[in-house]
């Protein structure tokens, strides 16, 4: 569903991402993980052709994304808020992305009952501007939007931060049960490990842009990602 080739990414001749050879299933439940700096944010963003590759391809259904708008139309994503028209109200905007789709009023109504505990009250029955909402209700609009097309392609940067305890939870079962359907590839990154390890069946560790780790999740998974991010490793 998902490769690079030859993929890499320079900012002032400092090489920040080197992805040669990662392919990632349709269907797969695809999380990627690394501190600050590690490229996450920046293959994303080359996914989703928002940024030009400094050499190599990030291919969609075997199409380089930078090539054609094909894989728009089966893609969702949030990375942050800068993907929110935040001056509309939280109706206006899903109404926005359900035009978008082309869905008629019963699909729309439909398809916001889906998210209706995810938004826990919080969300639609407000008439604020989304620019005016937490951090944590702008995230639920735009992972509920990326959501809204059922999209075969999911990407979300961060999702679990500024979320409350119950909707943390809500969340990852939205997300297994958007996994539980083999033509959807779901591709995460977080700072959580325990979330991660528990929606992803496959966890990447970039550092400095370079895979260092590429797991199968199993029951030793949180285990030895913890091993590898303690600080105690880092000054040894």
């Amino acid at each position: 569903m998902i490769k690079t080739e030859d993929l890499t990414k320079k900012y002032g001749g400092v090489t920040v991402l080197n992805l040669p050879d990662l392919m990632i299933p349709a269907g797969e439940r695809f999380g990627l993980v690394g501190n600050n700096g590690a490229g996450k944010t920046t293959f994303f963003s080359l996914i989703l052709d928002l940024i030009e590759a400094t050499t190599g391809n990030v291919c969609s259904k075997e199409r380089p994304v930078a090539q054609s708008d094909h894989w728009k139309s089966y893609t969702g994503a949030f990375l942050d808020e800068h993907f929110l028209i935040d001056f509309l109200t939280p109706g206006e905007y899903f109404k926005f992305i359900a035009g978008l789709h082309r869905m008629t009023r019963e699909q729309f109504s439909l398809k916001l009952a889906e998210f209706e505990d995810f938004f826990n009250g919080e969300i639609l029955r407000q008439k604020k501007y989304i620019r005016s909402l937490s951090r944590g209700n702008q995230k639920k609009i735009g992972i509920a939007a990326a959501l809204f097309g059922d999209p075969k392609v999911v990407i979300l940067d961060e999702p679990f931060p500024h979320l409350d305890p119950s909707s943390v939870i809500r969340l990852k079962k939205i997300l297994k049960g958007l996994a539980g359907n083999h033509e959807t590839t779901l591709l995460i990154s977080s700072h959580d490990l325990n979330h991660v390890t528990e929606v992803c069946e496959r966890i990447v560790i970039l550092e400095k842009g370079e895979i260092v780790h590429d797991l199968r999740t199993d029951n030793t998974t949180l285990e030895k990602l913890n091993a590898y991010f303690d600080p105690i490793r880092e000054r040894n």
